[in-house]
């Protein structure tokens, strides 16, 4: 039985950023939201590949003890390739190209046991099928966190609020929560999130962190102060899937405990930032995490 189930993409990705390039490299939200977890959490992946996905990946997250009886493989189709470009502002990715594939047609089917599962992480997809994910759980999860980005808030504005209205945790860079309630405060943006019954809004704000905020309080927590950024692709993912695989093996929901879990997933986006793809999430441990959360503990004490 898993801990917490992951739905995204998984994905085969072309970067370029200052610092070198990589070709049809592992990625995808699915996958990095998966492995952050695995630090914390037993966690299952929904997700769809296609007829050239490598085994050797297969076989990756597998080592990993990420349960994969959710992948499903289209042997009519491709996999989602992203190519994508950063300048020397990594807080902004440029889209080269983006090839759906067997995303296009992507259906989630939930295997049994995970419709059970106690935890739900909806990671960057059509609102449409994050909505479908959670209407296949047997029962209300104790904590569904749900991502998105500003393409679905551009085409589909409507079914992102639903799901923001449907899950315990909103997560969003800064320009999508502009974008999504049309205004320049993510103060203001926060209380928007709120209103609509998630309990916690948390706005990710790239190299300079995150705010979250609850009906009585904020919390503000810094990046961790990275002399080299290599690539930031999934380091938003890999934020989330920390946090809910933190948040599942505490099963505390405090705001206390939040905030803990706030920092721990900062420490692993922050590592995953540190190298192409997932070259550093495949080497770090949950010791170099707890190291790096000492440091923060550290750093912002006054």
């Amino acid at each position: 039985m898993v801990d917490v189930v992951v739905v995204g993409t998984v994905a085969l990705d072309d970067v370029k950023t200052p610092f070198g390039e990589v070709k049809n490299a592992l990625g995808g939200s699915a996958t990095f939201a998966s492995l952050a977890c695995s630090l914390f959490s037993k966690v299952g992946l929904v997700a769809v590949i296609g007829n050239d996905f490598p085994e050797k990946h297969i076989d990756f997250l597998a080592s990993k003890k990420i349960d994969l009886k959710g992948l499903e493989r289209d042997k009519a189709r491709k996999s989602f390739h992203w190519s994508g470009e950063y300048g020397l502002d990594l807080n902004v990715a440029k889209t080269l190209r983006t090839d759906l594939n067997a995303l296009e047609t992507f259906s989630p089917k939930l295997p049994e046991e995970y419709r059970k599962a106690d935890f739900l992480f909806l990671g960057n997809l059509d609102p449409e099928i994050q909505l479908n994910v959670l209407a296949q759980m047997k029962k209300r999860p104790s904590m569904v966190v749900a991502d998105t980005m500003n393409l679905w808030i551009e085409l589909k504005r409507e079914k992102v609020l639903q799901v923001v209205k449907e899950v315990d945790i909103a997560l969003m860079n800064d320009a999508e929560a502009r974008q999504l309630f049309r205004t320049p405060s993510l103060v203001r943006a926060a209380r928007e999130i709120l209103s609509l019954d998630s309990k916690v809004a948390i706005i990710k704000k790239g190299e300079h962190g995150c705010v979250m905020f609850t009906d009585k309080k904020h919390f503000a927590c810094p990046g961790y102060p990275l002399e080299k950024v290599i690539d930031p692709t999934g380091s938003g993912d890999s934020f989330g899937g920390a946090l809910i695989g933190y948040l599942a093996r505490t099963r505390d929901f405090t705001e206390k405990n939040m905030r803990k879990g706030i920092v721990y997933a900062s420490s692993v986006a922050s590592f995953n930032a540190e190298a192409f793809s997932t070259e550093k999430l495949s080497k770090i441990s949950e010791a170099d995490v707890r190291k790096r959360y000492r440091e923060f503990k550290g750093f912002v004490r006054f």
